[in-house]
């Protein structure tokens, strides 16, 4: 038996008997690291039982919650939150377009893999409801990304400048592989940051990894969403009035090292690829993507209810020309936001853009509040959710992932985040109890004190 299958059986029997013995919470935790591992698919599949490991784990999710259900409820409600409706609703729309769907052989497999997801994810609102297993969540993201890190590095370029055959379930190629990554970049930031010495040293291994894996995957889309959201998050820590002690000094060493790192493994062919997006008329860029996009709205002017999943591949040839078809007549749209317009309309697409502006609100909200009472760092912790799930759309503009894991994940995480910072905490004061505050620590404003007395 290979190494990498002991490790795997490992931790799946490890996660199992803590779920039993420790959490339930842990159930998420390893159905998190199962997604990245994707035993089916790995060199190493053949030296352990051919099960569904990741049902495995979901089950074990839902039995979690069905036993302990009260008090998960009592600590996550989902009322609280607007985004799970707007979900559902998503998830409603993918329903009704299959009857008029396309491809309704294509569309009802994915809309089952979707609705998996979204059972996960409301399953996983309540598993998550403190901030150490926020922390834990995280931490299981993030080893799961450095994994795929490790994972091209060893692997290296084997299609042209690019790594292939490392996918994961729902991202078999290159490009979705490096949008898992995105999120991965302003969270190591952040606990690099606010983390003890060992912490730092491990979020550097972290980082090197997945940074050498992003540079060989050489996904452009993916270098733009890295880029947007470390900058926000940069921007922040040097410019915000919160500050810490050193924190601006700390803002310039991770730009200095961020930069240092990213020259020392870039080499020249992803300088190559990324300076195609300096001209973005040449064919080299990707522009045809443009045309794609203006396509798609055709498409959605015709067709405004959806054509339900892979519905614009279907028509592409009648909407785009010769010349941009390059003898395949299957072309896919390559935006998330085009892709769910042709699914599922405009309803659809306005559906998850609801989503995410009531995510929004909610996350301003807590972030005021948590600033209130002093506790910036949670303020520190929110904005780097946000900025994850803002890097992760920025990535996915480019490519097909209206549907994919990650997406669901970081607006998951987020929404997690505001619960335990900002929801679970206003309760408490208003049923009289004293506040405990969060063990993150806290900031202030050099003029806080004025402003509070004045």
């Amino acid at each position: 038996m290979s190494k990498f299958a002991l490790l795997f059986l490992m931790i799946f029997f490890g996660g199992t008997i803590a779920t039993f013995m420790i959490s339930g919470s842990v159930s998420f935790f390893l159905y998190q690291v199962i997604y990245f591992l994707n035993p089916d698919n790995r060199w190493w599949s053949a030296d352990i039982p051919g099960i569904s490991y990741s049902f495995i784990a979901a089950f074990l999710m839902i039995l979690s919650l069905a036993v302990g259900y009260r008090k998960y409820t009592e600590q996550a409600p989902w009322s609280e939150q607007p985004l799970f409706k707007w979900l559902l609703a998503l998830l409603a729309v993918y329903y009704i377009v299959g009857f008029w769907a396309i491809n309704p052989a294509v569309h009802d497999r994915f809309v089952y893999d979707l609705t998996k997801l979204v059972v996960v994810v409301l399953v996983a609102y309540k598993l998550v409801y403190t901030p150490r297993l926020l922390d834990g969540a995280l931490w299981a993201y993030l080893a799961g990304a450095t994994y795929i890190g490790y994972l091209a590095t060893i692997t290296g370029r084997n299609s042209g400048n690019r790594v292939e055959g490392i996918g994961l379930v729902d991202a078999p190629d290159a490009n979705g592989v490096a949008s898992a990554l995105v999120p991965s970049g302003v969270l190591l930031m952040y606990y690099a940051w606010m983390g003890s010495y060992k912490v730092k040293m491990l979020c550097a291994l972290c980082g090197g990894l997945i940074a050498n894996g992003l540079v060989l995957i050489n996904s452009r889309g993916s270098f733009v969403g890295v880029v947007a959201s470390a900058g926000l998050f940069l921007m922040y820590m040097l410019f915000s009035r919160y500050q810490k002690k050193g924190q601006r000094g700390m803002a310039v060493l991770i730009i200095i090292f961020g930069i240092s790192g990213g020259l020392y493994v870039a080499d020249e062919g992803f300088w190559e690829r990324m300076r195609t997006l300096q001209n973005p008329k040449s064919e080299a860029s990707g522009s045809g993507r443009i045309d794609y996009w203006l396509a798609s709205i055709e498409v959605a002017r015709d067709n405004p209810v959806g054509l339900g999943v892979q519905g614009f591949n279907a028509v592409a040839t009648a909407y785009l020309p010769p010349e941009d078809l390059g003898g395949n007549e299957y072309k896919s749209v390559h935006s998330m936001w085009f892709q769910g317009l042709t699914e599922v309309g405009w309803l659809g697409l306005c559906l998850m853009l609801m989503a995410l502006l009531s995510l929004y609100r909610m996350s301003r909200k807590a972030k005021r509040w948590v600033l209130s009472m002093d506790e910036n760092v949670s303020y520190f912790k929110l904005l780097a959710l946000e900025c994850s799930l803002l890097g992760y759309l920025g990535a996915a503009s480019f490519i097909n992932q209206f549907r994919a894991e990650i997406l669901y994940w970081m607006m998951l995480l987020l929404a997690a985040g505001i619960n335990v910072y900002y929801l679970q905490r206003v309760k408490s004061q208003e049923k009289g109890k004293k506040r405990v505050p969060v063990k993150s620590g806290t900031l202030k404003p050099p003029q806080y004190a004025r402003e509070k007395s004045a």
